[in-house]
Order: structure tokens, then C-alpha cells, then sequence
């Protein structure tokens, strides 16, 4: 009955502790994998959620029909606000004032302070009417801007790779040769907007000289479709303009960046394949010091089997502890922290589908790192483990 046995939950946890140095190392090792691995999903949640909520399915972008899907290079005629109200009855329209919001979108040098050369920013025109459309955006500091002055988004810093003290209440920034005052801070639920930089549309088209616009955003009634707009659209082939559901347009931008996702969940597998190599060579390590141990257990008349488990349950116990200190420190120090791309910024997101994958893989290192060089070392004869060093 004894060789039935298997070893004390407790001889596993004090054996981790026999050894204190190689057993921080070895976790502080694991922890580092597992890190790197968070790093990794919080970048591809973190712009998934960043496009995902950026849509608002109540609202329609009309845009110029050759610009495909980027709005920049976008120009439609000023008077299509007014067209657009006037002919469609789907608009919303509350107390005579029609849900349009004109708006003139690009991408532009932003100077941030006299000492450097400034970042690539995004620059949106908008009037009073934008806050109606665009109902995911509040104001959280400030207020409204007025002539000659800018709201700017949360993530406006991280896009232009400045310190947000530079973009604080009352400084001021240079876009276009022209020197702007910041008047508030925004936010946009997370979405995409929360990177760009919104003036006033009369005061951005007199620094641009130009009087078109971009794009025009039409919040629908209740219960209406895009489809009205779409078919308007089509209608008018004279006047060139294409209609997408808001929530289409940045589904099409997901899209667009399938590619960068895979790659990520590619490097993703990869640092954690690496890891898995790494926790063997760690785990043989701390494994290979125990041949003697390993031996005087089977000489006692434990089997093999208990022992695996034994050091299988060791493995375990340090990749837990590996995996709860890389949450730790990827909750602390890496979640919200901001990323640039092309369409702005956007904030990591460790949530729980990024610790779940993690952890999941601290937990694997743990058991598939342990378990080979315990098997190779026991398959030894017992006589030779008791006589090795």
C-alpha cells in the first residue's frame, strides 16, 4: 500500500523554498514570458476594442465616392449638409435643428512648443451641431472651443508622442502656420476619435483656404435605415457620394488591419513557443540538482508516478505565482498605457480574455517545462541516482 502513496502536498511547497534563489529566478524567468505574452493580447484587444466601439449604428458617414474608405483624401461640396437634411426624412431633427454635422478631416503636422518639430496629428473640423451626431464623445475638462481655439482627445498625446502637459488646458499648439489655444479635453468611450484634435470648421478651412469638407455624419431616426441615404446617394450620380453605416466603415477598417492582428497573435505563439523552451531548460535546471533526492524517494519505495506528480505539482505552484506577479505588473503598469498607429491611438487592454491566454500559458510552462527532465532523471537506475553528486 505505501507504493501507492504519493508525496505530501507540502513536500512539493517546501522544496520550492530549499532553494530561494534559483526558485526566484526561475519564477522571475516565467513571469517575464507571460508578460511579454499579456503585452501582446493587450496590444490586440486593446485596438480591437478601439475600432469595435468607434461605431455608432445610428449614424451614416456621406463622403466622396473615389475615396474608398479613407476619409482624408476625401472633398465634398460645402452645400451637402444642406442638400442632405433638406432631401432625406430619415435625419433626425429635433426642434428644428437637423442632427448633420460637416465636418473636414486630415492629417497634419501638430508643433506642440517652439522646441520641437511636431507630430503627425489628426485634425477635425466640426461645428455646434457635432456633439449631436457624435454622441459618444464628452466633454470631461474644459469647455467647447471657440474661434481660435481646440478640444483635444485623450489620447491626442500619445498621437503626436508628446507629454500631455504640452496639451493642458490654456497651452497652445501650431497646426498649419497658425497658433491655436487649447479651450478642453475629451473623450470618446475609447473609440477612435479620442486621438483626434477638434476646432471649429470656419476657422480650420480660412488656415487650410479651402471651403469643402470631408465628410458629412447624419444621425438617423429611430428605427430608420441607411438605406434611404445609400439609395440617394445612387440617385444623384452627379454629385459623387457614397453612404456606409458608421459601424460598416470601421467593421471595413478591422478589416484593413487583419493582417497586423495575426501577425500578433503569430509573435504571440512564438514568444510563448520560446518560453516553453525556456521553462524547460529552467525546470531541467532546477530538476537535474535532485538526482540524489529523486533516488533516496524511490529507494523508500515511492513510485515514479507520485514523484512526476510531485514535481509536476512544483511546477505548477511556481508558474501560478509567475503568472499572478505578470498580471500584476501588466494591470499596474501596461493596462490603459496608450500605443500610436495610423488611425491615431489607442489604449492597451488587458481585460480578462488578455489574462486569461497568460495565464493559461504561465500554467503550461509550469506543466509541460516540469514534466520531461523529471521522466528522463527517473528513468535512471536507482543505484546510479544514489550515487550521483
Amino acid at each position: 500500500m505505501f507504493a501507492w502513496r504519493f508525496l505530501p502536498w507540502e513536500y512539493g511547497v517546501r522544496n520550492l523554498w530549499r532553494r530561494p534563489s534559483r526558485t526566484a529566478l526561475t519564477m522571475g524567468a516565467l513571469a517575464v514570458v507571460v508578460l511579454l505574452v499579456l503585452v501582446i493580447a493587450g496590444l490586440v484587444r486593446g485596438l480591437e476594442q478601439s475600432l469595435t466601439t468607434s461605431g455608432d449604428p445610428e449614424v451614416v458617414l456621406v463622403y466622396a465616392l473615389g475615396a474608398e474608405s479613407n476619409i482624408e483624401s476625401s472633398a465634398i461640396g460645402a452645400q451637402t449638409p444642406g442638400l442632405l437634411s433638406a432631401s432625406l426624412a430619415v435625419v433626425r431633427n429635433d426642434h428644428g435643428t437637423a442632427h448633420v454635422s460637416p465636418e473636414l478631416y486630415l492629417g497634419t503636422r501638430v508643433r506642440t512648443g517652439t522646441d520641437d518639430e511636431g507630430g503627425l496629428g489628426l485634425v477635425r473640423g466640426v461645428t455646434t451641431t457635432a456633439p449631436l451626431v457624435r454622441r459618444q464623445v464628452q466633454i470631461v475638462e474644459g469647455r467647447w472651443p471657440q474661434a481660435g481655439e481646440i478640444l483635444v482627445g485623450q489620447l491626442a498625446a500619445a498621437k503626436l508622442g508628446c507629454s500631455p502637459e504640452r496639451l493642458a488646458i490654456g497651452q497652445t499648439i501650431e497646426i498649419e502656420r497658425q497658433t491655436w489655444r487649447i479651450s478642453g479635453r475629451f473623450s470618446a468611450g475609447g473609440g477612435a476619435m479620442e486621438s483626434e484634435i477638434w476646432c471649429p470648421l470656419a476657422d480650420l478651412q480660412n488656415a487650410l483656404k479651402r471651403q469643402d469638407l470631408s465628410v458629412v455624419a447624419l444621425l438617423l431616426k429611430p428605427g430608420s435605415s441607411a438605406t434611404d441615404v445609400e439609395i440617394f446617394c445612387k440617385q444623384r450620380v452627379d454629385l459623387e457620394l457614397r453612404a456606409v453605416p458608421e459601424t460598416a466603415y470601421y467593421a471595413l477598417i478591422q478589416q484593413h488591419y487583419g493582417p497586423m492582428r495575426w501577425l500578433a497573435w503569430i509573435v504571440a505563439g512564438l514568444v510563448g513557443g520560446a518560453g516553453v523552451f525556456a521553462g524547460l531548460n529552467l525546470m531541467y535546471g532546477a530538476v537535474a540538482g535532485r538526482v540524489r533526492e529523486l533516488a533516496t524517494l524511490q529507494a523508500i519505495g515511492y513510485r515514479r508516478l507520485a514523484i512526476a506528480i510531485s514535481i509536476l505539482q512544483e511546477g505548477v505552484l511556481l508558474s501560478s505565482a509567475s503568472s499572478l506577479l505578470a498580471a500584476a505588473l501588466a494591470l499596474g503598469l501596461i493596462h490603459g498605457s496608450a500605443v500610436r498607429f495610423t488611425m491615431g491611438a489607442f489604449a492597451l487592454r488587458i481585460d480578462g480574455g488578455a489574462l486569461l491566454l497568460g495565464c493559461g500559458v504561465g500554467l503550461l510552462l509550469g506543466a509541460i517545462g516540469a514534466l520531461p527532465p523529471a521522466l528522463k532523471i527517473l528513468k535512471q537506475p536507482v543505484v546510479e541516482g544514489l550515487k550521483a553528486v
